[in-house]
């Protein structure tokens, strides 16, 4: 699909990685990124344990993808996981609408853009973040396992970043799923070739679990959250001295 808008970054983020600035605008940059990781933590401070579902923000109603997706978000709802997304239309859009009808809760992390991003109408929350790599931090820290459906360059990159978390330990091995083996067969069969060519370890195969099967993704994300991260646990009470309330 061609486009004639091209990605923009904020005016803060397209001069920061520019290279050095003033010590003035790199404090200030630092300042900016500080007060959006600390909105973000308390407004998903009790948003619940969440499985996150990466796809494209590209596609409609009518495709077989977004069908899957919301599926899968009525899925993991009804098992009581918080369905968390990247807030947009297309799979996002999907996943959280399955969630949001099926009865569950709905929260979104919406990068802003010019174009492609705005909040779906089915979430419950969500937040506007301006800085992708911000974004990322908050994807992972709310979630307990990712489900990867079709998507381009920003999922394969929400995919590879987690994957090198786990493979070297700074998160916990929790589970990621690719949904749609046909869709992702070169993608797998790259995979399979760097565990050939030793530039990943065959160990590190096991950190995906790919399927076509929605019942296998529940599953599969089931056995490995639930129990090994001891899921079901007392919730954490809201402060009311710090303003905060529960799923607001």
């Amino acid at each position: 699909m061609k486009t004639t808008n091209k990605i923009k970054l904020s005016k803060d983020e397209s001069l920061f990685v520019r290279g050095p600035l003033s010590r003035f605008k790199e404090l200030s940059f630092a300042f900016k990124v500080f007060f959006n990781f600390i909105k973000a933590f308390r407004k998903m401070h009790f948003i619940g344990p969440c499985v996150t579902v990466f796809g494209s923000a590209r596609f409609t109603k009518d495709s077989e993808h977004y069908k899957s997706a919301e599926k899968i978000g009525a899925a993991l709802a009804k098992t009581g996981f918080t369905v968390m997304t990247g807030g947009g239309p297309g799979i996002m859009e999907a996943a959280n609408k399955g969630a949001y009808e099926t009865g569950g809760y709905s929260v979104g992390c919406n990068i802003i853009l010019p174009f492609e991003q705005k909040p779906n109408q089915y979430l419950h929350k969500w937040i506007d973040i301006p800085y992708f790599f911000l974004r990322k931090v908050i994807l992972v820290k709310y979630s307990y396992g990712f489900i990867v459906m079709p998507g381009g360059f920003g999922t394969l990159d929400e995919l590879f970043e987690a994957l090198i978390l786990i493979q070297t330990n700074v998160i916990k091995d929790f589970p990621i799923v690719i949904f749609d083996s046909e869709y992702h067969k070169e993608l797998c069969h790259h995979i399979q070739l760097m565990a050939e060519n030793e530039s990943i370890s065959p160990e590190d195969m096991k950190l995906l679990f790919v399927t076509d099967s929605v019942e296998d993704v529940i599953k599969h994300i089931e056995l490995h959250t639930i129990k090994k991260f001891g899921l079901v646990k007392k919730q954490v009470k809201p402060k009311w001295w710090l303003g905060e309330r529960y799923k607001k």
